[in-house]
């Protein structure tokens, strides 16, 4: 008995001896690779790709990413951060490795969508509410101006901020601004973009038409795709769509209007580029109070019923 309890003993030791040992080889081969990845993959070349005003000195230098630096040692969102916050204009900034010694860097730029006014200076905004650019009245040419938000302390490359109580107003219009960035709809947007309204966001689009969205929507994916289809609806049925387009806050029938709805505010005349339509005249070009309709103005004149977008294959 005695010695059958001494070769299950050794037997033990062994099974015991032998964890230990993978254990410990695990442990080498762990703490090599990690040496390897520490001494030899360093950042020999930075290459830069995507459509930027940036150069690409400009943008390594704002990842402050040195050359000869370790590529497993990097803190790719505190990069991200620093460049989003030094160039404005870059939208997304993505970091990758090319072993053994390079670090890509693919980026994309922000695209203006409004102009903002706020204590005798002018700002670019763009469609996730950052704020690109700080100057004069000029750089509000040519962009439709936001009406209705008041900024609180903007600076560049911050994301817009407003005073207590409209911050639903913004939100709201991020979430549409974005969903119709996806559909590449933003380049449309003319003239004005009307927050005042406690109920609907609107929107000047191609210099003929007012789109009115409702403010509450829950779902602004789906509003950016009938307000897409119900365009490309009227556009072949009418070719050029002027008036005061409305979409619905349920149900999917949309309101085409013959009155332009257009803000009381004096907005500088818009010029179409050769590739738009000639606006049709509107609110005091046409001898009109602006923001204003008479009963028969208001009258729906064509409805239509925008494809669901499991339909359409949105």
């Amino acid at each position: 008995m005695a010695a059958r309890n001494r070769r299950r003993g050794r037997r033990r030791n062994r099974g015991r001896f032998s964890l230990l040992y993978k254990l410990f080889s695990t442990l080498l081969i762990l703490a090599a690779i990690l040496t390897g990845c520490i001494v030899f993959f360093r950042a020999n070349e930075i290459v830069v790709s995507g459509e930027s005003r940036y150069s690409a000195e400009e943008i390594i230098a704002a990842t402050g990413v040195e050359q000869g630096q370790n590529l497993f040692q990097l803190d790719k969102n505190a990069i991200v951060r620093k460049v989003l916050t030094q160039l404005p204009y870059i939208d997304t900034i993505s970091l990758s490795r090319k072993l053994p010694d390079t670090l890509l860097i693919t980026v994309t730029e922000s695209q203006p969508v409004a102009a903002l006014e706020y204590n005798g200076s002018w700002w670019l905004m763009d469609a996730r509410g950052k704020l690109l650019e700080q100057g004069d009245a000029t750089l509000s040419q040519g962009r439709a101006w936001l009406l209705g938000l008041t900024p609180l302390s903007p600076s560049v490359g911050s994301t817009l901020a407003v005073e207590e109580g409209q911050e639903t107003k913004l939100a709201s219009l991020k979430a549409l601004l974005e969903a119709m960035a996806e559909r590449n709809m933003t380049s449309h947007i003319t003239e004005f973009i009307d927050l005042t309204s406690e109920s609907d966001i609107r929107l000047g689009y191609d210099g003929t038409l007012t789109v009115e969205v409702p403010l509450y929507s829950s779902d602004f994916g789906l509003q950016a795709r009938r307000l897409d289809g119900a365009l490309e609806e009227l556009q072949a049925r009418n070719g050029t769509v002027s008036g005061t387009l409305t979409l619905p806050t349920e149900g999917n029938r949309a309101w085409l209007t013959t009155d332009r709805w257009m803000p009381e505010t004096q907005l500088p005349e818009y010029v179409p580029s050769q590739s738009e339509p000639e606006a049709a005249p509107t609110g005091e070009a046409a001898g009109e109070t602006p923001g204003t309709q008479t009963p028969e103005q208001a009258a729906p004149s064509a409805s239509v019923t925008p494809v669901e977008p499991a339909q359409s294959g949105g």
